[in-house]
């Protein structure tokens, strides 16, 4: 099956990459670990490096790779950091070297392009239907979704498998496209049951608009009254189910009256396009069908003329009727059910362990897929799918680097029953690799938002470091289970800020005057462009410390023997979505 695939690159090539990255970051690394809250409380910039902000940040707004900010004659390991004090001292060369070990630098990646070229030169996948995703889901949501699908589909044609394991579902929207877009059968699977339950009503209204508008292709209705199918599809509040129950089954009477329609279509398709079947007691389902009415008819004119018949209540349905109704409906349920283009939302909490055959019933060979998976759930997907042999595929975009567990940090709390989120593949575990919680809250970042002029949150940094001098100062050492990063965007002033933080905190605010808040905003604002400064030094890191987790996951791929072929694949545009690379896997056949 993998063997038209060329092997791309290789475990050796892969280890090199990872052997340079982690000589480079085993020296820069504790910037990224220094934790902004106590930026001014520990003179975190002192600490660490030897030359002013204002030199740091010309050199950042340059982009330059050739001059150097150097501090007296010291001498400098490779990294720009003084062997005699470990400060940073030649930021240019620092800076140089994130760029040179960042992901796109290393040679290791395959594009978008390369990766479906490759697997459509043995296989067709094109869509089976075709509807509008910005109708649905935001511009990043969409271009994730529509970009993932199509790579999920290619990966099930190239494997010669219609079903697909949606892992960390969400909310189903991937899992609803694969289903509608590409006639793939789904189980998505998810930890929270508001999740699960919010993703199964979704999917129910898509998949009406969906059959309204493909039917209503089918039937050569005109254009503009397309255009108003799909308008009062959009338009309607998808959040209020008796509302799109009413939109639905009003909309051909509505269209009727404002257009005059010539050609006659089918009378069922023109039935389904309103009718109002729900999950409540098929008892109690008035819907209308052909036996009900002669829906249209054809006038002297040659025009369609639309002729509803009145609703009938449940309570003067016969007894005969209601059973009938009843069958009819079951039918269609099971017809639905059996078809292969179901998406069918799971509720379960899904760890490397997790058995999916106690799960999915009906477990037959699929592709394994996870979007923006956080934490742990990454790399608990990659080893579910190596562990089963009905899994030929995976597709992995992983998220919230913070929140993975790591061997070999000791300063964290052991509740992983021994299976970490890193390192994953045996050559970084043979080295006892750590990056540090702070170091993987770095990798988050967005690099290339920054770029293009959408900046840190350096003012509300700024208030939170203050905080945490002014608690120290007057609280004593404390500590606290609370947040309060959302506090800033409520705040209408750093007074009002520190006010608000402390009531949260359960600290007394009454402590201190307004005047006294207010001389240490007066005290520390000139020195907000260490602290610009120094996150812009952990900013140009973030790619660095992706790439070491992102490959330790591939690494780990290359690793089995299961597994023929793999690759890490930057699959979305950064700037709409910055976690944008996928880890992805075939078996052998």
């Amino acid at each position: 099956m993998s063997s038209s695939l060329d092997t791309g690159v290789t475990l050796k090539a892969l280890r090199n990459a990872l052997d340079q990255l982690a000589k480079f970051l085993v020296v820069s690394l504790k910037i990224a670990n220094a934790h902004t809250v106590d930026f001014y409380t520990n003179g975190i910039w002192d600490e660490f490096v030897a030359v002013s902000p204002e030199s740091v940040l010309s050199l950042l707004a340059e982009q330059s790779d050739t001059c150097s900010v150097v501090r007296g004659d010291c001498k400098t390991n490779f990294c720009g950091f003084s062997e005699d004090s470990q400060k940073l001292v030649d930021v240019s060369r620092f800076l140089h070297l994130a760029r040179a070990h960042s992901l796109n630098k290393l040679l290791v990646c395959s594009t978008l392009g390369e990766l479906l070229q490759k697997l459509r030169s043995t296989t067709l996948c094109t869509p089976e239907n075709q509807w509008q995703l910005n109708e649905f889901m935001n511009t990043k949501k969409s271009h994730e979704v529509a970009v993932m699908a199509e790579v999920v589909s290619c990966l099930a044609k190239f494997c010669n498998v219609r079903q697909v394991i949606d892992i960390g579902s969400g909310k189903g929207y991937l899992s609803s496209y694969l289903s509608m877009q590409y006639g793939l059968k789904v189980y998505g699977i998810d930890a929270s049951s508001t999740n699960t339950h919010g993703a199964n009503e979704r999917n129910r209204k898509l998949n009406k608009y969906s059959k309204t508008y493909q039917k209503a292709k089918k039937s050569n209705v005109p254009n503009k009254i397309m255009e108003t199918i799909t308008k009062a599809s959009t338009e309607a509040n998808y959040d209020t189910p008796d509302k799109v129950e009413f939109e639905t089954s009003n909309m051909m009477e509505d269209l009727s009256q404002k257009f005059k329609i010539t050609t006659l279509p089918d009378a069922s398709v023109c039935l389904e396009h309103i009718e109002s079947t729900t999950d409540k007691d098929s008892q109690d389902i008035d819907c209308v069908s052909e036996k009900d009415t002669n829906f249209f008819f054809s006038n002297f004119s040659g025009e369609l003329v639309y002729l509803p018949s009145p609703r009938v209540h449940p309570r003067e349905l016969s007894q005969e009727e209601k059973e009938r109704r009843k069958q009819e409906n079951l039918k269609k349920k099971t017809e639905y059910q059996n078809s292969a283009n179901v998406y069918s939302p799971l509720t379960s909490y899904v760890t490397a362990e997790t058995e999916l055959q106690e799960l999915i019933s009906e477990m037959k060979d699929s592709v394994m897929v996870g979007l923006h998976t956080c934490g742990d759930l990454a790399p608990s997907t990659l080893r579910i799918f190596t562990a089963k042999s009905e899994l030929k595929a995976v597709c992995s975009v992983g998220c919230c680097y913070h929140l993975l567990s790591e061997e070999f940090d000791y300063l964290q709390q052991d509740g992983t029953n021994g299976i970490w989120g890193f390192p994953m593949s045996d050559y970084m575990k043979q080295q006892g690799w750590t990056c540090g919680r702070n170091a993987r809250m770095s990798a988050c970042l967005a690099l290339e938002r920054v770029t293009v002029g959408k900046g840190l949150p350096i003012e509300s940094l700024f208030y939170r470091a203050v905080l945490h001098v002014i608690i120290k100062e007057h609280f004593g050492t404390f500590k606290s289970e609370k947040r309060v990063g959302n506090v800033y965007a409520k705040a209408t002033s750093f007074v009002d800020y520190i006010k608000k933080s402390l009531r949260k905190l359960d600290l007394d605010e009454t402590k201190l005057s307004d005047r006294v808040i207010e001389d240490y905003h007066i005290k520390y604002r000139p020195r907000i462009n260490e602290m610009e400064a120094f996150n812009m030094l952990k900013l140009t890191l973030a790619p660095c410390i992706e790439g070491l987790i992102l490959l330790d996951r591939l690494c780990y791929l290359k690793e089995q023997e299961s597994v023929s072929w793999s690759a890490l694949v930057q699959l979305f545009d950064p700037l709409t979505s910055p976690r944008c690379y996928a880890v992805i896997g075939i078996k052998n056949s």
